[in-house]
């Protein structure tokens, strides 16, 4: 395995998305390499283990085995772990135990397979994995663990060189690219996991110089993203059909755990546990309604919970691109049972979480020691950026400022690899 000199990587893991671009040295702009099926650039973050065949799939490949009913275990926002307790912890795969360090080393050596086959074989001579400014809030340790973590999983994926670079920088970087004169950007990237904003002076005259660090006048981060944003949906909308606040005969409400674990992407697995499944079968006596306890334990059982999540996931992408109501169908789980997803349950439910948000982008300008009106741009990037509401919070608090969207799935990945790293 030869490596091609002068030659840049640039992976962007992403909590419910990845990407890979490169740059070689006798190429000045970036390109996206295909990872997923059918030529696709972006690729769910996402596993699919097979229990039939015992085979691994991975990417769209991975949410369409499981959606279609094989019988296995998927794995989602994986990234959510690293800086995690239980990342060392093992779970069962294939008859054997291997832990989730090990599985996030499987997705990246499926990365790798795809970079040498866009690459006739070779390998880049550098990686910029890019990392959100935060891994873990308020915990410098644990935030050094988990870029550890990542890096320890590239490197056994069979990358060298390998470098780190904060995702809204990169995703700067590739802004600067179609700038044709130099401004102060506020940065926001709204990922599945975390939301990040970088301000920093850009413009076509500082492109490719070796030092930018004078030209970042700030970073700051907060731990909430996109499936944060999915939480929140599917305990309002859809958890109340499982029990979620449902008042048993007693007068109390049903303990509300199970809902909370199962609407969360990266601990969905951990519900459908012998244990997990016991403790929920033993709530049925804190149910005046049964049928809900019947639907509870069905999700449980058939495994259905990543499915309950997905379809929370696309009502909330329909509801904000329509500006309209998006039904979710659940008669695969009881006849003619729906739920839905309305605009103003968007702002509604979504509110406090994304004033965080703003609240996180308006300290990052402070910090920077600017005033709003110093901002010539805001440069969205990250799928959860896409959400109208987040778009309306951050014309309140930044009303006089232009709102310019990136390439909201592939940006930070492009911009890694114009990344010194």
């Amino acid at each position: 395995m030869a490596i091609l000199p002068g030659s840049i990587l640039g992976i962007d893991f992403g909590t419910s998305n990845s990407a890979a671009s490169l740059r070689t040295a006798n190429s000045a702009a970036a390109r996206l390499i295909p990872l997923d099926a059918q030529g696709t650039t972006i690729m769910p973050t996402a596993l699919f283990f097979n229990t039939e065949d015992r085979s691994t799939h991975y990417g769209r490949d991975a949410m369409q085995q499981y959606l279609e009913g094989f019988e296995g275990r998927l794995m989602r926002s994986l990234k959510s772990l690293l800086g995690s307790t239980l990342l060392q912890d093992k779970t069962s795969v294939h008859d054997g135990l291997v832990s989730y360090q090990d599985i996030i080393a499987m997705f990246m050596r499926h990365i790798a397979v795809q970079v040498r086959g866009a690459l006739h074989g070779d390998m880049p001579e550098r990686v910029v994995l890019g990392r959100p400014v935060h891994f873990v809030d308020d915990d410098p340790a644990r935030d050094q663990q988990a870029e550890e973590a990542l890096g320890r999983a590239a490197a056994d994926a069979g990358f060298t060189n390998i470098a780190f670079q904060f995702e809204p920088i990169a995703a700067a970087l590739d802004y600067e690219q179609r700038m044709a004169r130099e401004a102060l950007v506020l940065v926001v990237d709204i990922g599945g996991g975390t939301s990040d904003f970088t301000v920093v002076r850009l413009g076509p005259d500082r492109r490719g110089a070796a030092d930018r660090s004078s030209d970042v006048l700030a970073t700051t981060g907060v731990h909430i993203g996109g499936t944060d944003f999915d939480r929140r949906l599917n305990l309002e909308q859809v958890m109340g059909h499982l029990g979620f606040r449902h008042i048993g005969p007693r007068g109390r409400e049903v303990p509300s755990r199970v809902f909370f674990d199962l609407s969360t992407w990266h601990l969905i697995q951990w519900q459908y546990a012998q244990k997990s499944v016991r403790e929920a079968q033993q709530l049925r006596s804190d149910y005046a309604d049964p049928q809900r306890h019947d639907r509870l334990m069905t999700v449980l059982n058939e495994r259905w919970g990543h499915r309950l999540a997905n379809a929370v996931e696309q009502a909330k992408i329909g509801a904000s691109r329509s500006h309209d109501t998006a039904t979710i169908a659940l008669d695969w789980l009881e006849p003619a049972l729906t739920a839905e997803v309305t605009p103003d349950d968007l702002a509604r439910h979504l509110d406090g979480a994304l004033r965080q948000v703003t609240d996180c982008a308006a300290a990052c300008v402070q910090a920077a020691g600017l005033r709003q009106q110093d901002i010539g741009a805001i440069y969205l990037t990250g799928g959860s950026s896409a959400l109208r509401p987040l778009r309306h919070v951050l014309a309140q608090a930044f009303p006089d400022v232009p709102q310019v969207e990136g390439d909201l799935f592939g940006g930070v990945a492009s911009g890694l690899a114009y990344s010194r790293g």
